[in-house]
């Protein structure tokens, strides 16, 4: 079963966080088209925030055709829905990453100096057509 979580320091929008951890699950293959998100009342009782803001984030995910609301049934990820890469791509790609940030980090660099210099590549490579 999916479960969700929050920042309370990101600054983002609870609802918005939920949305984009639902965005996120698909798109590396954690969610499956068909798989059943939590309840609103299980989310509203796991994460203790107002039942509007978790019925808000369903609302936009339904809006971006993520997921499906089944009358009497749940909200399921829409079956039109499926995983950019493969698992064992996401494995090696998550591997490497983790291997790179032990080192950014061991070099001294903090949190916004990672997000600052993976942001900075990143706007380069979109520059240059590769992202």
């Amino acid at each position: 079963m999916f479960v969700f979580r929050l920042d309370t320091h990101s600054g983002v929008p609870p609802y918005l966080q939920l949305v984009q951890q639902v965005r996120q699950a698909v798109l590396l293959g954690f969610l499956q088209p068909g798989d059943r998100l939590p309840l609103i009342r299980e989310v509203v009782e796991d994460l203790a925030i107002n039942p509007n803001t978790v019925a808000k984030a369903y609302r936009q995910m339904e809006q971006e055709n993520l997921v499906t609301g089944r009358p009497g049934q749940g909200t399921f990820v829409d079956e039109r829905q499926s995983a950019v890469m493969p698992a064992s791509t996401y494995t090696s790609l998550r591997r490497g990453l983790t291997t790179w940030l032990r080192r950014a980090y061991a070099a001294g660099l903090d949190e916004q100096a990672v997000d600052a210099l993976l942001a900075s590549v990143h706007q380069e490579m979109r520059n240059e057509g590769v992202a």
